[in-house]
């Protein structure tokens, strides 16, 4: 819904004090280097390479904002290399000189500048000089009117060795007609009617500093690549808290025939609600962001009658940045219902990730009338990063901020990622923290007696970031270790006495695919339930989506002797059965070389497949599912998913001859396989034919033996019950 007509305030600042006046001739196009080499430009040094760049070059940030296939791009050899690209001469024959510019801010040595009797008539630089920039190129300009008729050339130079030691040029433009001038801190005021303030975003637009306030008071500050015309999708900000107060949206830099800000709209509910959820590439059966980029899990925690999912959110943009705790609640681990931010970022910087407890006996003073609160714990990831914490006493619907924030300083720069449990033997809080001690990464234990005040005891490295502790029973001989594990998933089996960790095991492997990370497992499980319930980061991009990343299937974890010792199994969750819509079952057969047993048998869906089989004399065996293909190979007894492999024993025991036992998780964009009884996780990110419904299993170099196979269509998390609040 459009907002009534608003006051827009703009503070100018005018490449060109001229009125605009009418084309004297047409432009002319000087450069836009869209050649292979630079023509009659003369190159010193090796920053600009033999010629223009055709866009982003290795180990750089996305360049964009750039016209046609290529630029001049200064970071050939990465910001230590240095040297100038000088052009030809010509004659100022138009007013104006319009170009497109980005990189390094530095006057002097990053910069474009106009020679005229050898000295800098006129010179621009690119925006950056600290972390955090983009390498967008945006619109600039000189006026030359004085200078018409002067001998004059080019120069684009590249001096400088540090951070943004680069220059990005483009399209240089000689006109008579005044180009666009820029806005700085432009402004936009609009009263607060409804819930959402709806923002353009335009994958690839330069990204701006936005920032929103009431009061004169700057509540929320964000990055975004605000759209000019038609948008890719809507960012949506919760007003609500500020509902029949005046609002002012800065932003940072705009020209001045901007639409972005006066493009901004209120709404109560999304824009295209109708499809949210229901977009091409959107998980059916993991969770997903309504908008916006979505990475680790956090703070996954039992409250209430709820699971608790928090996660690394931007709800602003499509890749990283923007660091905030989205959160969902749902009450089956299948349909979860996306609640909002939970955690906003503030001057203590972006909201990093962290873990959640019920602080059931009160510990922290933070509880009301009885009822325990809901404590996050988490890394303000500014300078210096810092370990803090919030709490609800609402059911986790609002969070306060500890005022006595931060509950640890920063030891190292970086540490960050606190998990924190309830340590019953010794009544004490437990903290595990990535701490860069050395050179090798270090995870630390810290004790505190009420989640405000930490005392650090021990550290086991070499693991990196977002650990994770939790204690485990050994298959059923009553017999418990406890389990340290990090982002890799990689992990140790050892004791913890509530200060220490004595690792039983050297690291030992965790999933054996590609794009899972940052895992974390739920606290405060159910006694009635007691699995230990794990949920990983699964990198898996939706591309041309107005979201972005999906979490794993959640995983139920479980310790199992091995022949070499107590192991960590994976497997879904058993609640995944609820979302079968129609099976599919092959009765025992053998399988031939080229024959196909599942001729006839369509899938239109996601998918859950089970199949167990003898290789006997086979030397490999192949399933492919909707295009996607997974090739078992017997004399390794590994599997091999799109070229990935990974460790595939087989199940042995007095009974029968060895066999092969996978379950196949496939959804719109990745696919999970299970094999070994669980003992081996393969998740992968992959994009399918969503056309292609087919099935295939086939047996080569030999006779294999089907003994079972059950397929099963599944429905979406998202059509049963209300996915909002």
């Amino acid at each position: 819904m459009l907002c009534p007509p608003t006051r827009f305030i703009r503070l100018v600042i005018l490449l060109a004090a001229m009125p605009v006046t009418a084309r004297a001739s047409d432009d002319l196009v000087f450069a836009d280097f869209e050649s292979d080499d630079y023509g009659k430009w003369t190159i010193t040094g090796a920053a600009f390479g033999s010629g223009p760049a055709a866009g982003t070059l290795a180990n750089q940030m996305p360049v964009s904002g750039y016209q046609g296939q290529r630029l001049v791009n200064s970071y050939a050899g990465g910001d230590a290399s240095t040297g100038t690209l000088t052009s030809p001469e010509f004659t100022i024959e138009r007013k104006y000189i319009a170009f497109l510019i980005g990189g390094g801010g530095y006057a002097g040595k990053t910069c474009l500048n106009l020679l005229v009797d050898g000295r800098a008539a006129r010179t621009a630089t690119g925006p950056n000089v600290a972390g955090g920039g983009s390498e967008a190129l945006e619109s600039a300009s000189w006026d030359v009117g004085e200078l018409l008729g002067k001998t004059a050339r080019l120069q684009i130079v590249d001096e400088a060795t540090g951070g943004w030691g680069h220059i990005n040029v483009d399209q240089i433009v000689f006109t008579d007609a005044r180009p666009a001038s820029l806005l700085i801190d432009a402004q936009r005021q609009l009263p607060a009617e409804r819930k959402y303030l709806q923002i353009p975003v335009k994958r690839g637009a330069r990204k701006h500093h936005v920032s929103v306030s009431a009061a004169g008071k700057a509540e929320r500050t964000f990055e975004v690549e605000l759209a000019e015309g038609q948008p890719d999708w809507w960012a949506v900000l919760d007003i609500s808290p500020w509902k029949g107060q005046m609002l002012t949206v800065h932003a940072d830099r705009l020209r001045d025939d901007s639409t972005a800000l006066e493009s901004l709209r209120q709404s109560d509910t999304f824009e295209s609600a109708d499809e949210l959820y229901r977009e091409p590439l959107r998980p059916q059966f993991h969770f997903s962001a309504r908008r916006g980029w979505l990475n680790d899990p956090n703070g996954l925690v039992f409250f209430d009658g709820e699971y608790h999912l928090f996660f690394q959110h931007n709800p602003y943009g499509w890749d990283w940045g923007n660091m905030h705790w989205g959160h969902a609640v749902s009450r089956d681990l299948l349909h979860w219902r996306e609640l909002g931010e939970a955690l906003y970022p503030d001057v203590l910087g972006p909201m990093f990730s962290g873990s959640a407890v019920v602080d059931v006996n009160n510990t922290s003073g933070f509880g009301r009338d009885g009822q325990p609160p809901l404590v996050l714990v988490y890394t303000a990831a500014g300078n210096p990063t810092v370990q803090c914490v919030a709490y609800s006493t609402d059911r986790g619907r609002t969070f306060t901020k500890y005022a006595g924030n931060p509950v640890l300083k920063q030891l190292t720069p970086g540490n960050r990622d606190p998990k924190v449990i309830w340590h019953e033997p010794s009544r004490q809080w437990v903290m595990v923290l990535y701490v860069q001690r050395g050179e090798k990464p270090t995870i630390e234990f810290f004790t505190s007696p009420d989640l405000k005040q930490w005392t650090s005891h021990s550290a086991v490295e070499p693991f990196f970031e977002c650990p994770d502790l939790f204690e485990l029973p050994v298959g059923e001989s009553g017999d418990k270790k406890w389990v340290l594990t990090a982002a890799s998933s990689e992990y140790m089996i050892g004791s913890f006495d509530g200060r220490t960790f004595t690792p039983q095991t050297p690291k030992l492997p965790g999933h054996r695919g590609r794009g899972f990370y940052a895992a974390q497992t739920f606290s405060d499980v159910p006694a009635t339930d007691g699995r230990r319930i794990q949920i990983g980061w699964l990198q898996a991009p939706s591309p041309g989506m107005p979201f972005n990343q999906a979490m794993s299937v959640p995983l139920e974890l479980s310790l199992r002797e091995t022949a070499d010792g107590a192991r960590l199994h994976w497997r879904p969750i058993r609640e995944l059965a609820k979302l079968r819509v129609k099976s599919h079952r092959l009765s025992a057969q053998p399988l031939r070389p080229d024959e196909n047993p599942l001729t006839g048998i369509t899938i239109g869906g996601p998918l859950e497949l089970h199949v167990e089989f003898e290789p006997g004399r086979a030397t490999e065996l192949e399933l492919n599912i909707r295009g996607v293909g997974l090739m078992y190979d017997a004399a390794r007894q590994e599997i091999a998913v799109n070229g990935h492999r990974a460790p595939a024993p087989l199940i042995d025991d007095r009974q029968k001859p060895g066999r092969q036992k996978w379950t196949v998780l496939l959804d719109k964009t990745s696919i999970e396989i299970f094999t070994g009884e669980g003992q081996v996780y393969v998740p992968m990110p992959v994009l399918h034919d969503p056309k292609n419904s087919s099935l295939a299993i086939a047996a080569r170099g030999g006779e294999a033996r089907l003994i079972a196979f059950d397929v099963h269509e599944l429905g979406s998390i998202w059509s049963d019950g209300d996915v909002h609040e």
